[in-house]
């Protein structure tokens, strides 16, 4: 089958939009052509914490400070700062020269509308917000954050990489209620892209022209930190949903770069020489699948625990990941990252489905319709939907696999309702390693109820060590809480781990510059 798409490619057969006007290698050379991980639908990056939410965001707009590949937070939008001896007070001061796509300056008082909008939505915002006091611009380029008590982690939380960063826009546009979606006409912001509203398709293409007015730090580019140069006119996000006809729009060179093809075809592909593979992220992705504690049987943390014990984590990493692209992972953080614990897992087998199925008979199970939402078009996510859905049905689980595209998942994933009223039960997911690698990233490890992700846990044990490892004075301090908040959760059991997996991504060999991180970096890129 691979053999024959590249010649349905080759005679025009594919579905991708026509190059732009000016002959086929004019247009190529000034234009980057993208396959995200998924369609580009919900655009606001701040109402939606997945990863093409965010790939969008780096496009448009910036952030005061960038996390490099350490993850070390850098100047970003700020040229520096200073903080008072006591830490309560924090000046940051804007580089010089900083517009939006409107032309518009960009001033202390967008980023406080910004940064308050984002407070709202994001886990690590949330614990930000009720650390401030007073926010203040005295000036056009400076920004004053005064404090009630001593936050050392504000800068890390100003550089969230992923699962919704702190983007800066026009105070016009953050002043949009955080329960509601910025529109595409709202997609202004001050980054190396400008966004073409115009040309956005739901669910299947999203264009952008290179900003001319874009000032690049003089710092190499480095993740989501340093000069954020484009040396390109122009820039298309194209979904195709069929994996292969991916692959072999990538060998024709349709498009110029896969942010992660299909596990079995990374193979094939890394035999062309004319396509290069590169590990994604170094650090790595934890697959998981989330109970919604709000809905009975996953309510009762003995149903949580015995579906965690009794899950084989290489049925759903052999899914989506090549044999040397995975470990299991039996963490509540990624393992490998400082501080991870790793517990020892629970023996596997007929005895352990024997104990799942008798805590979902003591938790009153009677063959409920349990609802599994899952997406057919994200293949790392799709497969491990349905490891899930037939191990539930190997444990008498009346599973309803509920499949659609992803935009019509996550919003089915935000509904609290009951599943017989369009809410759920189930859903597998990954993030990142750097988007929950500690405390006050991880919005999964939250447990403060209606507030916390999707799934909605509440532990008040889990919340007090999160806390307890924001404010700790010291590096003893931290770990202490960061031991304590480990075990609370693997008890509660907000999440059940699945894996630790890296993904390849495939891009054309005449294509450089591209960055390892968390997220796909759309800039630093040549071609030649």
């Amino acid at each position: 089958m691979l053999h024959r798409r590249p010649l349905l490619a080759a005679a025009g057969l594919l579905p991708l939009p026509a190059l732009a006007q000016g002959g086929r290698d004019g247009a190529r050379a000034r234009t980057l052509r993208f396959m995200p991980q998924a369609a580009p639908a919900v655009l606001d990056p701040i109402l939606n914490p997945t990863t093409i939410a965010t790939t969008h965001g780096f496009c448009v707009f910036d952030t005061l400070y960038g996390c490099d590949a350490q993850l070390r937070p850098r100047p970003q939008m700020a040229a520096g700062h200073a903080v008072s001896d006591d830490g309560l007070t924090w000046s940051i001061r804007l580089r010089e020269g900083l517009r939006f796509h409107d032309g518009e300056a960009v001033t202390a008082r967008d980023c406080i509308a910004s940064l308050q909008r984002w407070m709202v939505r994001d886990g690590f915002g949330q614990v930000l917000a009720r650390a401030v006091a007073e926010w203040q611009a005295p000036e056009d380029r400076v920004l004053v954050i005064r404090l009630h008590r001593p936050f050392p982690a504000l800068l890390d939380a100003l550089a969230k990489p992923a699962a919704s960063p702190a983007f800066i826009m026009p105070a016009r546009i953050a002043a949009t209620p955080p329960d509601r979606p910025i529109g595409v006409e709202g997609m202004v912001g001050s980054g190396p892209w400008r966004f073409l509203p115009g040309e956005f398709v739901q669910g299947s293409r999203a264009a952008y022209a290179r900003n001319p007015d874009y000032l690049p730090r003089d710092e190499p580019a480095e993740a989501a930190a340093g000069g954020k140069r484009v040396h390109f006119e122009r820039l298309e996000l194209l979904w195709i949903p069929d994996g292969g006809t991916a692959a072999a729009a990538l060998q024709t060179g349709e498009i110029d770069w896969i942010e992660y093809p299909l596990p079995d075809l990374v193979p094939v592909l890394a035999r062309d020489r004319n396509l290069r593979t590169q590990v994604y992220d170094p650090n790595g992705f934890l697959g998981f699948l989330r109970f919604n504690h709000l809905h009975p049987p996953f309510t009762d943390v003995a149903v949580r625990r015995a579906i965690r014990d009794v899950l084989v984590q290489a049925d759903y990493m052999s899914a989506v990941a090549l044999p040397e692209d995975w470990r299991e992972c039996h963490a509540v953080f990624p393992c490998g990252l400082p501080g991870v614990k790793e517990f020892a897992p629970a023996p596997r087998g007929e005895a352990a489905m024997a104990r799942a199925r008798a805590a979902l008979r003591e938790a009153g199970y009677r063959g409920e319709r349990i609802v599994l939402v899952n997406p057919t078009d994200f293949p790392a996510v799709t497969m491990q939907g349905r490891v899930t859905a037939d191990l539930m049905r190997r444990l008498g689980v009346n599973i309803d696999l509920v499949e659609s595209d992803w935009a019509t998942t996550i919003a089915r994933r935000a509904n609290k309702a009951p599943p017989a009223q369009g809410g759920w039960n189930l859903h597998n997911t990954n993030f990142p390693a750097a988007a929950i690698a500690n405390p006050a990233v991880s919005p999964i490890i939250r447990g403060h109820g209606e507030a916390a992700w999707f799934g909605w846990p509440t532990d008040a044990a889990s919340e007090a060590a999160v806390q307890r490892w924001i404010a700790a004075p010291d590096a003893a301090a931290q770990a202490a809480a960061m031991a304590e908040l480990q075990e609370a959760a693997w008890q509660s059991v907000p999440f059940a781990p699945t894996g630790l997996f890296r993904l390849r991504t495939a891009f054309r060999a005449d294509l450089t510059g591209v960055l390892q991180g968390p997220n796909p970096f759309l800039w630093n890129l040549r071609r030649g």
